[in-house]
C-alpha cells in the first residue's frame, strides 16, 4: 500500500506545473499550481499561474491551435474543468516520459538518428504513417448546443414564441378558429426553421473561409534530412527529426535540446501563463518533465538565442495535444460590433415591448370595455405577435455574419488574411499605423552596398571590380569577419553554378547580406573557410544589446592568415580564442581600443580615428543605410578558465567583449523600399490616418528613409527638445478622454530616439502623440509598446511589424498586422497578415470601412418598411378604429422574406469611391445606430412609404364605395349601405394593395440606401465593375415573385385573405418610389456640396 501512494506521489510530482522560485510556497492565499494531480488521482486539474492573470487562450495560442484553444481553470472564481477518465492516462503518459533524463546521444540512438544527418527521407515517410500528421486532432462539439444555438440565437427564440401563440389565437381561442392565423402560425413556424437553416449554412461558410485563410499560413521549420538542410511544413515532422531554432520560432513539436546558445531562452506562457522566459540548456535540470530546461515544448516560442533540437513527439502527443484534447473551448468574449448590434437590438425591443404595452393598456382599459367586438382575445395576440415581428429586423443577424465573412473572403483574394472576423470590424477605425521599417516599409532584401576600413572607404562593386591579388589585405580581413560572426548559411542545394546574388541562404536579412559580401570576396569559399575554424560560444543579437558574439579556435592554421594581419595570426595558439563581434556602432565604438589600417596593420584607436569613423557612419546613415561595425579580440588560452556551455563563460565571453576589441571596418547596408510604399503611404494620408515609423535603427537613416517614403514632408523636424515639460494651463479642457482621430494632430514633423524616450512625463508624451508625422528611432521592444499603448489613449492603433522585437506591440495594438515574411512569434502576435505587399493595407482599411458602411445600409434598409411601415396599420387599428389596413401575415412576409434578402444583398456592395477620403470614424461618436440614421429610416423613408401605402389604400377604398369617413372610429360598426361581403373583399384587396406598395417602394429604397454620400450616377449599380452589385436584380426578382405568389394564388387567397392588385397600382408606387430616390439624391448632393452644414451633419 505504501509503494502504491510513494508512485502515486511520484506520477503526481511529475506531471505538476510549478514555479522554480516559488513553487514549494503553497500555503499562500493566491495559489500558483497549475497542473497538478489530487491525492485520489482521480483528476487532472488544469489552472493559470496567476503571476500575470489569466490567460486568454483566444488570443495567445498559435492560430492553427485557435479552433483547440482550452479553457485555462483559474483558482477562484470559476468552476472546476470536467475532466474524463482520459486524464488519468496523460497524467501517466506524462510521468513516463524520460527524454529529459537522458543524454542526447541516448535520445539519438533510441529515435534511430543523427543529429549531424538528421533522417533519412525513407525513414521519415515511414515515421509519417505511423504516427500521422503533426497536427492537433479538432475538438469535440457539443453538437446538441451548436443544434440549439442555430435555433435560439438571434431572434429564433422570439418567432418560436410568435408562433406557438398565435397557433394558440386560432385554437382554442379562435371562435371561430380563422384560417388565418393557423397560417401565420406555420409561416412563423417555417421562417424559424428558414432561419436555423441559414443559420448552419452561414456557420459553414465562415468556418471554410476561416480554415482556408489558416490553411494560407503553413508553418515550415528548418530541418536536417539525408544531411541537408530544408525547409518542411511542421505538420510534416516526424520523431527523431533534427529541427534548427533561432530567435522568432515557434516550436513545431515537442524536443529535447542538444545543442543551444548559452543565451537562448523560450516564453512558455501560452501553456503556462508564467510571463518570465525560461533558459534552455542541454542538460537535465528537473526531474518535472514539464519544468526541465533541456525539453522545448509546441506552441512555445523561441524568444532570443538559437540551438538545435531532436523532435520526441508530435500532434496529440505533445503536451500541448494532451491538454487540449482534456479540455473545453473558451467562450468568445463579445466584440465591438456585436455590442453595438445589441444595444440597437436592445432599442429596438424597448420600443416594441412599449407599443405592445400600450395596446394591451388601450384593449384593456378602454376597447374591452366600449368596443368588445372589435378586438377579441385571439386577435390581440396576433396583433401583439405582428407588433413583435414588424419591429424585429429578422434579417440583420444574417447579413452581419454574411457582411463579415464576405469581407474577410474579398480581402483574402487581395492576400490579407485576418484570422478572425473581429479584426475585420476594428480596421475601419484604426487612426494610427505604427509601422516597423526593416521588412515593412523596406522590402527585406538588404544588400551590403559599402565598406570602410580604415580610412579607406569603397563601395562594394568597385572592391569586388579589382583583381583579387590587387585587393588590399585589410578588406579580405573584414570578409573573414563577415564571414566568421554571422549566423546565416548558404543553401547547399542551390549553391552550383548559381550567382552569389540569387542563392538562397537561411538566416535573417542582415544576415544574409553579409554573408553574400564574404562568399564574394572569398570566391565562394566561405564553408571551407568556416571549416576551418571551431565555434565554442555564440550570443545571438537582439535588439536589446544590437549586437552579437562569436568565439571560435583554429583548426587549421592556414585560415590564420585570410583572418589576421602576420603579427597576430604568427603569434596565434591552437588553444587561444579569437572573439568576432558585429554590432550597432553606437555600442561597439566604445569598446574599441585599436582598428585595423587600410594597409593591414593595427593601430590604437585615436579620438580624430574616431571622428573618421563616426563620420562615415553618419554618411551611410543619412543615405539610408543601415550601419554595422565588425571587430574581433584575440584571447590568449589560460584566460578564459570557465567551462563552456556554462553561464560562468558566458559571463567570461562577453565580459571580453566589452572591452580591447579591434574595430575591423564599418559596413553599410541597404534595405530598398518596397515599390509601392509612397502610394501607399500618400493614400492613407489622405484617408486620415497617421503613419509613425517605429524603427530601431539611427535617427538619420530613418528619417531618411521616411522622408523617402513620404512619411515626412516636413522641412523643419522637431526633436525633443520642442516638447514642453510643463501644460500651458490656458489652452483648454482636458479631453484625453476623448477618442480622436488623426484630424486633429496639428504639429508637424518630429524625430526621437529611445533613448529620449525614458526621460519624457506624461504631458510630453501627449504633444508627442499629437504630431502629424513622427519617426521613432532606436526603439527597443517594451518603447514599441509604449508608444503603442500612448497613441492608444486617443486613437485606434494599427501596428505592423515581422520581427521578434514587433511581437509585444503587435499584441498590444487594436490591430496587429504582420508580413506573411516575418517571424512566427510576429505572425502569431498579429490579428492580420499580409501575404503579397503592404499595399495590402490600403485594401484592409477600405474594406474595414465597407463593413460598417454595408452594416449602416442594411439597417437604413429595413427600417423604413420592416418596422414603421408596418406598425402604423396595427396603431390606427387599436386606437383610431381604422381596420388593420395591412394583414399581419403579409407583415410577416415582408420581415422575413421581401426585406430579409435584399438586406443580405447589401453585404455584398463594393466601396464607395470616396471610402478612403473620409477620416477615421470616430468609434466614441460615430455609433452604428444613431440619432441620424433613426431619423433617415423613421422620419423620411418610413414616413413616405407609410403616408404612399396608406394613400394608395384607402383611395382604392374611397375609389369603390367606402369613404374614409366611414371608417374612422368605426371599431368595426359599418354604416348600413355598405354589404359586409364586399367590404371584406375590398378590405382585402387594400390591404393587398399596402403590401405590393411597400415591396416596390423598397425597390427604389434599396437603390438609394447603396450609397451614403455619393450619387447613384456615380456609383452606378451596373456596367461599372469598381461598383456593380449584380446581385441586388436578382432580390427584386425575389421580392416580386413573393409578392405574386402571396397576392394572385387563389388557395394562397382562400387561406390569408388576399386578393388581386389592380395593375395600376404595381406602377403607382414607381412614382414614389423615384420620389425616394430624387429626395435622398439631394440629400447627398449637398452633403458633398456643403460637408460641414446643416444636412451634412443630420445624414446618417
Amino acid at each position: 500500500m505504501a509503494s502504491e501512494k510513494l508512485a502515486e506521489a511520484q506520477v503526481a510530482e511529475r506531471v505538476r506545473w510549478h514555479d522554480e522560485e516559488q513553487g514549494r510556497c503553497r500555503t499562500r492565499s493566491r495559489s500558483r499550481t497549475a497542473l497538478s494531480r489530487s491525492s485520489s488521482a482521480d483528476s487532472l486539474a488544469i489552472r493559470s499561474i496567476q503571476s500575470r492573470g489569466p490567460v486568454d487562450p483566444a488570443i495567445t495560442l498559435p492560430i492553427q491551435y485557435r479552433t483547440v484553444s482550452f479553457q485555462i481553470e483559474e483558482s477562484k472564481g470559476k468552476e472546476r474543468v470536467e475532466l474524463t477518465r482520459a486524464a488519468d492516462s496523460a497524467a501517466k503518459d506524462l510521468s513516463d516520459l524520460e527524454w529529459h533524463t537522458i543524454s542526447p546521444q541516448e535520445v539519438a540512438q533510441r529515435l534511430v538518428t543523427a543529429p549531424g544527418s538528421g533522417l533519412s527521407e525513407e525513414q521519415a515517410k515511414r515515421r509519417l504513417v505511423e504516427y500521422g500528421r503533426n497536427a492537433p486532432s479538432p475538438p469535440k462539439t457539443n453538437h446538441v448546443w451548436t443544434i440549439l444555438g442555430y435555433f435560439f440565437k438571434g431572434f429564433g427564440g422570439i418567432l418560436l414564441i410568435g408562433s406557438i401563440l398565435v397557433f394558440v389565437s386560432w385554437k382554442p381561442l379562435g371562435q371561430p378558429p380563422a384560417l388565418a392565423n393557423l397560417a401565420l402560425a406555420i409561416v412563423l413556424l417555417a421562417v424559424f426553421f428558414i432561419q436555423a437553416a441559414f443559420a448552419m449554412f452561414q456557420d459553414w461558410s465562415t468556418s471554410r473561409v476561416m480554415s482556408s485563410i489558416k490553411d494560407m499560413l503553413p508553418e515550415q521549420c528548418l530541418v536536417k534530412r539525408d544531411g541537408n538542410n530544408i525547409s518542411l511544413r511542421a505538420e510534416d515532422l516526424v520523431p527523431g527529426d533534427i529541427v534548427s531554432i533561432k530567435a522568432g520560432n515557434k516550436l513545431p513539436a515537442d524536443m529535447r535540446f542538444v545543442d543551444m546558445s548559452l543565451d537562448a531562452k523560450f516564453d512558455r506562457s501560452v501553456l503556462t501563463g508564467e510571463s518570465r522566459p525560461i533558459a534552455a540548456t542541454v542538460h537535465h535540470t528537473d526531474s518535472n518533465y514539464l519544468e526541465t530546461h533541456n525539453i522545448g515544448l509546441q506552441g512555445t516560442h523561441c524568444i532570443i538565442g538559437s540551438g538545435t533540437g531532436i523532435v520526441v513527439a508530435t500532434g496529440d502527443r505533445t503536451v500541448f495535444g494532451r491538454i487540449a484534447a482534456l479540455t473545453n473551448e473558451p467562450n468568445p468574449k463579445m466584440t465591438t460590433l456585436e455590442r453595438e448590434v445589441l444595444y440597437f437590438v436592445l432599442f429596438i425591443c424597448g420600443i416594441m415591448l412599449t407599443m405592445i404595452v400600450a395596446v394591451l393598456v388601450i384593449w384593456g382599459a378602454w376597447l374591452k370595455r366600449d368596443h368588445p367586438n372589435w378586438i377579441n382575445v385571439a386577435t390581440l395576440i396576433v396583433d401583439c405577435v405582428s407588433v413583435a415581428v414588424a419591429f424585429i429586423p429578422e434579417g440583420l443577424p444574417i447579413a452581419i455574419t454574411a457582411g463579415l465573412t464576405i469581407t474577410a473572403n474579398m480581402m483574402k483574394k487581395h492576400m490579407v488574411l485576418c484570422k478572425s472576423l473581429k479584426t475585420v470590424e476594428t480596421l475601419g477605425s484604426v487612426s494610427v499605423i505604427c509601422s516597423d521599417k526593416t521588412g515593412t516599409l523596406t522590402q527585406g532584401k538588404m544588400s551590403l552596398t559599402d565598406c570602410s576600413v580604415g580610412n579607406v572607404n569603397m563601395a562594394v562593386t568597385s572592391l569586388l571590380d579589382e583583381a583579387k591579388e590587387k585587393r588590399l589585405d585589410a578588406f579580405g580581413q573584414l570578409g573573414a569577419m563577415a564571414a566568421l560572426c554571422n549566423a546565416a548559411e548558404m543553401d547547399a542545394a542551390t549553391q552550383p553554378g548559381v550567382p552569389v546574388a540569387k542563392r538562397h541562404v537561411f538566416g535573417d536579412a542582415t544576415d544574409t547580406a553579409v554573408l553574400r559580401f564574404s562568399e564574394s570576396l572569398a570566391d565562394g569559399n566561405v564553408a571551407y573557410f568556416r571549416s576551418s575554424w571551431h565555434r565554442v560560444y555564440e550570443l545571438a543579437f537582439n535588439s536589446k544589446n544590437k549586437f552579437m558574439i562569436r568565439t571560435f579556435k583554429v583548426i587549421r592554421r592556414e585560415a590564420l592568415q585570410l583572418t589576421l594581419n602576420n603579427d597576430v595570426a604568427d603569434g596565434f595558439g591552437d588553444s587561444d580564442l579569437l572573439v568576432t563581434v558585429k554590432g550597432a556602432p553606437d555600442m561597439l565604438m566604445g569598446r574599441c581600443s585599436h582598428y585595423l589600417t587600410a594597409s593591414g596593420s593595427v593601430e590604437p584607436l585615436q579620438p580624430h580615428m574616431v571622428a573618421t569613423f563616426e563620420r562615415v557612419k553618419d554618411i551611410y546613415s543619412s543615405q539610408g543605410k543601415r550601419c554595422l561595425l565588425l571587430a574581433r579580440k584575440t584571447v590568449l588560452s589560460g584566460v578564459v578558465t570557465e567551462q563552456p556551455d556554462t553561464v560562468k563563460y558566458d559571463e567570461a565571453m562577453q565580459e571580453q567583449a566589452k572591452g580591447g576589441l579591434t574595430l575591423v571596418g564599418l559596413v553599410a547596408i541597404v534595405d530598398p523600399l518596397r515599390p509601392e510604399i509612397c502610394q501607399v503611404v500618400s493614400t492613407l494620408r489622405g484617408a486620415g490616418i497617421r503613419i509613425a515609423m517605429v524603427t530601431g535603427d539611427f535617427a538619420l537613416t530613418a528619417l531618411a528613409i521616411a522622408r523617402e517614403a513620404g512619411i515626412v514632408s516636413c522641412v523643419q523636424v522637431d526633436k525633443s527638445q520642442n516638447l514642453e515639460r510643463t501644460p500651458d494651463l490656458g489652452s483648454g479642457s482636458d479631453d484625453s478622454e476623448e477618442i480622436k482621430t488623426s484630424t486633429t494632430a496639428s504639429r508637424g514633423a518630429l524625430v526621437i530616439s529611445g533613448p529620449e524616450l525614458t526621460s519624457l512625463n506624461d504631458h510630453q508624451w501627449q504633444l508627442l502623440t499629437e504630431y502629424e508625422e513622427i519617426v521613432f528611432a532606436r526603439t527597443t521592444p517594451e518603447q514599441k509598446l509604449r508608444i503603442v499603448r500612448e497613441f492608444q489613449k486617443s486613437n485606434v492603433v494599427a501596428m505592423t511589424g515581422d520581427g521578434v522585437n514587433d511581437a509585444p506591440s503587435l499584441k498590444a495594438a487594436d490591430v496587429g498586422i504582420s508580413m506573411g515574411s516575418g517571424s512566427d512569434i510576429a505572425m502569431e502576435a498579429a490579428d492580420m497578415i499580409l501575404l503579397d505587399s503592404f499595399s495590402s493595407v490600403v485594401v484592409a482599411v477600405q474594406y474595414g470601412r465597407v463593413v460598417f458602411d454595408n452594416l449602416k445600409k442594411v439597417i437604413a434598409y429595413l427600417l423604413p418598411a420592416g418596422t414603421f411601415s408596418e406598425f402604423w396599420p396595427v396603431i390606427t387599428s387599436v386606437i383610431f378604429g381604422l381596420p388593420q389596413i395591412l394583414s399581419s401575415f403579409l407583415m410577416i412576409i415582408i420581415c422575413c422574406f421581401t426585406d430579409c434578402a435584399a438586406a443580405t444583398i447589401l453585404s455584398f456592395e463594393k466601396p464607395e469611391a470616396d471610402v478612403l477620403l473620409r477620416r477615421p470614424r470616430n468609434i466614441k461618436k460615430d455609433r452604428l445606430v444613431n440619432w441620424q440614421l433613426i431619423l433617415h429610416g423613421y422620419g423620411i423613408i418610413g414616413m413616405t412609404e407609410t403616408l404612399a401605402s396608406f394613400a394608395m389604400s384607402y383611395w382604392y377604398l374611397q375609389r369603390n364605395g367606402i369613404p374614409f369617413r366611414d371608417l374612422w372610429f368605426s371599431f368595426g360598426q359599418l354604416p348600413d349601405h355598405i354589404d359586409p361581403d364586399y367590404y371584406t373583399k375590398r378590405l382585402n384587396e387594400a390591404s393587398s394593395i399596402y403590401f405590393v406598395n411597400l415591396v416596390v417602394m423598397q425597390w427604389f429604397n434599396l437603390m438609394a440606401t447603396r450609397t451614403r454620400r455619393l450619387s447613384i450616377f456615380q456609383h452606378p449599380p451596373l456596367f461599372n465593375k469598381a461598383t456593380q452589385n449584380l446581385y441586388l436584380f436578382p432580390s427584386i426578382i425575389f421580392s416580386l415573385g413573393m409578392a405574386v405568389i402571396w397576392v394572385y394564388i387563389p388557395s394562397i387567397q382562400t387561406v390569408i385573405d388576399t386578393a388581386a392588385v389592380p395593375v395600376e397600382h404595381w406602377f403607382l408606387p414607381f412614382a414614389f418610389g423615384m420620389w425616394i430616390v430624387l429626395l435622398d439624391e439631394v440629400r447627398r448632393y449637398c452633403v458633398r456640396k456643403w460637408p460641414n452644414g446643416v444636412l451634412a451633419k443630420a445624414a446618417w
